[in-house]
């Protein structure tokens, strides 16, 4: 601390009207809109430090993190600006400002901090002309429940000013204590620059057998695995760029030199298989640091992860994974390309929970999947005799079921799965799974799979996201299928398709009643049950405020063996063309098929 106290100043603004929260406490936009529309960024970080009372955020410790994505470094200086200015005491920030999800989530429950602020927008592409995000988590290490990101919307609405102290500086670089006087604090503020991956890892060794991952990863026998970050390598960086004007605009006087970034799970891959448990350097691809992903989606499907897929076919790898931007979503692969579709994935580790030390010594007392998530799961949880919770899409929704001791295993068809080690979905916990599951078992990622379907049948499903929509028809399609398939008149009616007749059995708009605390989230998706269990829902994805993206899930069960071999979406078809049918998407969004398709 050198020279005059750091001035905090007051600074005017107006409200924006689309900074509701999506689920979870996040705001997700286009990142133009971050740079360039005055005081935007400042307007949402007020609203969320405003959000916390007084009383509890004066002096207080939060978490800050990203995910390494362009506007990351000029985001994070602006937060920290904010946070002394309204009372923090300390934050604890990634080196570089790296943190992923699930680490922001374990840094927050073990240090009881206040929470933490997530730059990241997930799957999303990042670069000027991708999107950027701001995440709240809360004091429990978990995404803001609804009453929190409902009370930061209120706040964003009506503010009138933004506190800041724009002198302030960091060295993001540099581990260690940096301290601050502020005008009018009796106290330092404090910045606490830490390694993004040594509380995380230190977890890890308290859940896993490392010496076991080890032993599968090293030696003349060992499983050659191939990890995909999905930062890309081909694209232009966009990190010698100069600083955008935008901040500028937000407040007069902000600069951060800028450095070529370290996207989120680089680090993690390389500390944590890599060094600690044994992976060749080489095991791990597209870690090169760039801003904008290569241009591509950080998302660990099938419809992105083309580089990683192509690789697995050849059969020189015996498993293979992605992760998305921030680390929270994971896709598993076998030799030959040989995929794991998330709710298969979730039901696997679930059968064989046993393989984990954390497990066998806190035992198991029941599962969480959300609604669009296959019922997998729930054949494994009565073989076990544990219950299964059903509740909207939504990682908030498991924070208060993990909180109260009632499940200890989470899962979504939307590539994330996590424990109660933290509160997040965690993608590289996941993986470690895996292969504690491959060294417990002595098998191949596909014969897993495979016992796994011989034992309790497999659940052939698919999603199908209709993406970049017009809102406003998206809400008359939804509007329009609720009265249709809610009426008394539509239960019992049959739809043949070939050779297949399907009667429903049930339908309706799905409501989730929080065991916990009795909070009702109501109109979470559309469900239609046919009489063979076969399933279609219909649901509204809400994390991105931009455009809407309308989701067709299809779900049908096959017990018999011999019917394993099938694929997904021939066997779905027929559930599909129903589904078209009488939602009439193609025709009413101009359509001939869907964005992505998982």
């Amino acid at each position: 601390m050198e020279g005059s106290p750091i001035p905090v100043l007051t600074v005017p603004t107006a409200p924006y009207e689309d900074q509701r929260p999506a689920g979870g406490g996040g705001l997700r936009r286009p990142t133009g809109l971050f740079e360039g529309q005055r005081n935007y960024l400042p307007n949402f970080i007020q609203s969320v430090l405003s959000s916390i009372d007084l009383r509890d955020r004066q002096g207080c410790t939060m978490v800050v993190g990203s995910d390494g994505r362009y506007f990351s470094r000029t985001a994070i200086e602006i937060v920290v600006q904010m946070a002394a200015a309204n009372g923090i005491g300390r934050l604890i920030i990634g080196q570089n400002g790296i943190l992923s999800t699930p680490a922001v989530s374990c840094i927050i429950r073990k240090i009881k901090a206040a929470g933490g602020i997530i730059l990241t927008a997930s799957h999303c592409p990042g670069g000027p002309g991708g999107e950027f995000g701001v995440k709240f988590n809360v004091a429990n290490g978990g995404p803001a429940p609804d009453v929190v990101s409902d009370k930061i919307y209120q706040i964003s609405k009506t503010i009138e000013e933004y506190a800041i102290c724009p002198d302030l500086r960091i060295d993001l670089s540099r581990l260690g204590r940096q301290e601050f006087d502020l005008e009018n604090k009796f106290k330092p503020f404090r910045v606490e620059i830490v390694d993004p991956v040594d509380i995380y890892l230190n977890l890890l060794r308290t859940i896993f057998d490392f010496h076991a991952i080890k032993g599968l990863l090293t030696g003349p026998s060992q499983l050659k695995i191939r990890i995909d970050a999905m930062h890309g390598e081909t694209a232009k960086s966009f990190s010698k760029m100069p600083v955008p004007f935008a901040p500028l605009a937000m407040h007069e006087g902000s600069s951060l030199p800028v450095s070529s970034p370290i996207l989120v799970m680089g680090p993690y891959v390389r500390k944590v298989l890599c060094d600690e448990l044994g992976a060749p350097a080489n095991s791990a691809i597209n870690c090169v640091p760039l801003e904008d992903f290569g241009g591509q989606h950080p998302d660990p499907n099938l419809t992105y992860a083309t580089t990683l897929l192509e690789a697995m076919k050849g059969g020189e790898y015996g498993f293979g994974a992605a992760f998305d931007a921030d680390g929270d979503r994971y896709m598993i692969l076998g030799q030959n390309g040989f995929f794991v579709s998330p709710s298969d994935s979730l039901a696997i580790i679930a059968a064989n929970l046993s393989c984990i030390p954390y497990f066998r010594q806190m035992g198991v007392r029941g599962f969480g999947r959300s609604m669009p998530t296959s019922m997998a799961l729930d054949r494994v949880a009565k073989s076990m005799k544990v219950p299964v919770y059903e509740t909207p899409a939504g990682w908030r929704f498991f924070s208060n079921l993990m909180d109260s001791g009632r499940c200890n295993l989470c899962g979504e068809e939307s590539f994330g799965t996590g424990s109660d080690h933290l509160r997040e979905k965690d993608g590289l916990w996941a993986v470690l799974v895996w292969l504690s599951i491959i060294a417990a078992r002595k098998q191949s990622v596909e014969e897993i799979v495979r016992d796994h379907w011989a034992k309790f049948g497999r659940h052939y499903y698919c999603r199908f996201d209709y993406e970049g929509l017009d809102p406003k028809t998206t809400y008359y399609i939804m509007r329009d299928l609720e009265a249709l398939v809610t009426d008394k008149s539509f239960i019992g009616q049959q739809f043949a398709v070939g050779s297949h007749v399907y009667s429903v059995a049930k339908t309706d708009s799905f409501e989730y009643v929080d065991p916990v605390d009795g909070t009702v989230t109501k109109k979470q998706g559309l469900r239609i049950i046919f009489s063979d269990a076969s399933r279609l829902i219909f649901r509204l994805s809400s994390s991105s405020g931009v455009r809407a993206t309308l989701r067709l899930y299809a779900e049908s069960y096959e017990r018999d063996p011999s019917g394993h071999d099938q694929e997904p979406q021939a066997v779905l078809s027929p559930l599909i063309a129903i589904a078209l049918k009488i939602s009439q998407i193609h025709e009413r969004t101009g359509r001939r098929g869907p964005t992505v398709i998982t």
